[in-house]
């Protein structure tokens, strides 16, 4: 149950607001009137309609740090038929819900593994995302989803429902029974309904059953009703009894100065009010951009202006930042401090005053920059046989001439002259690539005979034009209409729209606290000499290639990984990628390819390519490529051309790429690591590899000081014993001409445990060294059962 008088309270504020907040919230109505239109279980090309169905979800689907759309759209890409499968059995209403919610998040994660490790970290499809997928499907049955919105909502309207974490599908229901309630309200408001339909405009679902206006109505009690502090008192809000004494009036003067309100001030002030007007600097930059002290710096910066304008009150404390923030906000500690220690909220005369002015030429996210002038930026068309932004690196500067190789001038002459330096660009490659490629400056305006750009970034996962042609908001783009030229308006909306599909796939990389990595971590952790360390790194650093090989068991991935950390002196796994080689890996899989698509073939690039378009923009970092098994994959066929750019010599070289005639380089700053066991079959043929890469050995490092301080913590006979004997163990198999070094025990069986116990010593033994030994000797079987009364004795004696 909920309180209805409460609801009737709280619905008329929102009835006061929503013809305002129709511009803003209508994308809703729309984005279901887009899925059910392209929605087509059946389509071929499962990728394409799927993307073009959710066309319209804006920041419901994708977000700064949430990228379901993205992913989906990627798992429909590796294996359309899985992906079709998991809509089809989440949208089979004769089954339990709770199973199909758990079937659907199992099927993902199942995906992602199998396909994505190592390319996806997550795969993002959490109960919020499940429930847009079913409210999409099925808008007249279903409710969006959001833990935190939901448990605003039931808290505001004192049901006995409450999210709580770890309920998983289960809160799904609750919350759907909840949202229940609030619908037989809300549709049966004829004053509401009234307002909804003079507003409805085409390709708008009509929303009879008023699920989705009950979506809205409940984002309005979270994000803007929760947050008036209506019916409620503002006695844990600091600080108390002090104001600047500033009314709306004054505000609105002050947001028309722009000595006082400049344009990093209003940038704040635009992202806390659609925030719902208070929030924490960390939630600002998770969800905006910028660090968490751009907030801080710039609010305390604008309240200081501000009191010297007006000449305001200010608060009397020795606390020198203390003083300041108060004037714009209210505070107080986040009792949850999972978003960040303390939280901000405007002053209501100062969100009064904000929601009165226009703020839609101030930037809402960072990464979209808002120019002055009658365009946002420009879209820069070339044609990538002549002349290529993939071939250029981060940073780097180049005229582009205003006349072609005849001497006339290029098309649209006019908008090279129009130009001014800080414009973006978007950077695009026609036939035969048809992408976006990179971003863009202008960095010198014309000067009659040419233009000045920079590549700002290029993109890691480019933009297909078959994806800007389906989005509605870019029909009109001047390119569309005469693509012959290089140079093009973009309208404000335009650029917007093309960078929120370029963040899609190419996210914004925030600042992480990344904790620092020494030599000493290393030696701890890998139990490694520091001899062999030195020598590794030594070996690593002159080559820029090198191969693990070394006995099963000896740690080589982990090694791998931390080798990373040690050379980049952190733990930053941002800049890491690993890959496993089998045999029907190839060289579309690793560095480009036409794959099928649709009824077509379409190039695609490979996870390679792509990690050093990472690396190539970020040059002052160090980049780790791991391949694990690297001698189980056609290695000359894998790397093909490129066998040539990863020699360090030739870092950084141009080349033709045979899959599209592109220039291509492997940048400087990536270093190779491959692995293989030297117990395994199948050795490495391709000599032209081998003379590329240095081959360090792993060994069984029993005997390092990192493992005896391992051995000493478990204080246990037993476990002492048993690595005695597999010490001798190993004797044996290093003089077995049939095997040899590469066959030893290695000391990676025994680590990893946190607490002591024979049954562990135990399976190893058993199901891991004996099963081992068996395949060392299967001719003598006498030998294998003499081995295993040797390790097994030690729990007898």
């Amino acid at each position: 149950m909920i309180d209805l008088e409460k609801l009737q309270t709280i619905l008329k504020e929102y009835k006061r607001d929503f013809e305002q907040r129709w511009p803003a919230e209508r994308y809703k109505w729309e984005a279901v009137y887009c899925f059910q239109t392209n929605w087509d279980f059946m389509a071929r090309d499962f990728e394409e309609m799927f993307i073009a169905a959710t066309a319209q979800t804006k920041d419901l689907l994708t977000s700064v740090n949430y990228y379901p759309r993205g992913v989906m759209r990627g798992f429909a890409a590796v294996n359309r038929d899985a992906t079709r499968a998991m809509f089809s059995r989440l949208y089979d209403e004769k089954k339990d819900l709770t199973e199909r919610v758990e079937q659907f998040q199992e099927a993902a994660e199942q995906i992602r593994r199998e396909y994505g490790e190592g390319i996806w970290k997550q795969h993002y499809q959490k109960l919020n995302a499940i429930s847009i997928y079913l409210w999409l499907r099925y808008p007249d049955t279903y409710y969006i989803y959001d833990y935190s919105e939901c448990r605003v909502v039931a808290k505001e309207l004192g049901s006995s429902f409450i999210p709580r974490r770890g309920a998983h599908a289960g809160n799904l229901i609750g919350a759907y029974a909840l949202y229940d309630e609030i619908c037989d309200v809300v549709g049966a408001d004829l004053e509401l309904q009234q307002l909804f339909h003079s507003q409805l405009q085409d390709k708008c679902w009509p929303d009879k059953k008023a699920r989705t206006l009950t979506i809205d109505f409940c984002r309005y009690i979270s994000r803007v009703y929760s947050k008036k502090g209506i019916g409620r008192s503002d006695s844990d809000w600091l600080p108390i009894d002090y104001s600047p004494e500033l009314t709306v009036a004054d505000w609105l003067d002050l947001l028309q100065d722009d000595a006082v309100f400049t344009e990093s001030s209003l940038e704040v002030m635009r992202r806390l009010l659609d925030y719902g007007g208070m929030a924490t600097c960390r939630q600002l930059s998770n969800k905006y951009g910028e660090p968490r002290n751009f907030y801080n710096f710039c609010s305390v910066a604008l309240a200081k202006r501000v009191a010297e304008k007006t000449d305001c009150n200010v608060l009397n404390t020795d606390d020198e930042e203390a003083k300041w923030w108060p004037i714009l906000y209210m505070g107080k500690r986040d009792e949850k401090d999972h978003e960040g220690g303390y939280i901000w909220k405007l002053r209501p005369e100062l969100e009064e005053a904000l929601q009165q002015t226009d703020l839609s030429r101030v930037s809402l996210y960072a990464y979209v920059s808002v120019l002055k002038g009658p365009h946002a930026a420009w879209w820069f068309s070339v044609n990538p046989v002549i002349w290529s932004f993939s071939s250029l690196d981060v940073g780097e500067t180049l005229s582009f001439s205003l006349y072609n190789e005849n001497g006339n001038k290029r098309r649209i002459f006019d908008h090279f002259l129009e130009a001014r330096s800080g414009d973006f660009l978007i950077c695009y490659e026609a036939i035969p690539v048809r992408k976006i490629v990179a971003i863009g400056k202008i960095v010198k305006e014309s000067d009659g005979e040419n233009l000045y750009l920079e590549k700002i970034e290029g993109l890691v996962h480019p933009v297909d034009f078959h994806t800007l042609e389906n989005i509605p908001e870019l029909k009109e783009m001047e390119y569309f209409a005469n693509p012959q030229g290089n140079l093009f308006k973009l309208s404000r909306n335009e650029y917007t729209c093309i960078m929120d599909l370029i963040r899609e796939e190419n996210p914004v990389d925030h600042k992480r606290i990344i904790k620092p990595y020494t030599r000493d971590d290393f030696i701890r952790e890998v139990y490694m000499t520091r001899g062999h360390f030195d020598t590794l790194i030594s070996l690593l650093k002159h080559k820029q290639n090198i191969i693990l090989q070394g006995a099963p068991g000896v740690g080589k991935t982990y090694t791998a990984k931390r080798i990373a950390y040690a050379m980049m002196r952190e733990q930053d796994d941002s800049r890491i990628e690993f890959v496993h080689f089998h045999e029907n890996y190839t060289y579309e899989d690793f560095v480009a390819g036409y794959k099928p698509q649709g009824a077509g073939y379409e190039l695609q690039y490979g996870i390679f390519y792509r990690f050093c378009q990472r690396a190539a923009n970020m040059p002052n970092k160090s980049f780790f490529f791991i391949i694990d098994d690297i001698n189980r994959g056609n290695v000359g066929q894998i790397f093909g051309e490129l066998m040539l750019l990863v020699e360090k010599a030739y870092r950084g070289t141009l080349i033709t790429l045979s899959c599209n005639g592109m220039p291509f380089s492997v940048p400087k700053n990536i270093y190779i690591i491959g692995m293989m066991s030297m117990a395994d079959t199948v050795p490495i043929r391709d000599y032209v590899l081998r003379r590329r890469f240095g081959f360090f050995e792993l060994i069984p490092e029993f005997d390092s000081d990192g493992f005896r301080a391992y051995e000493r913590h478990f204080d246990s006979d037993t476990f002492h014993a048993l690595i005695e004997r597999v010490k001798d163990l190993n004797k044996e198999i290093a003089e077995d001409p049939h095997l040899g070094r590469g066959y030893r025990i290695g000391h990676g069986y025994f680590c990893g445990q946190t607490e002591y116990s024979e049954e562990w010593l135990m399976e190893i033994v058993d199901y891991e060294i004996m099963p081992l030994l068996s395949e060392y000797w299967p001719d003598d079987p006498e030998k294998v059962r003499h081995w295993g009364n040797v390790l097994r004795s030690v729990f007898y004696d």
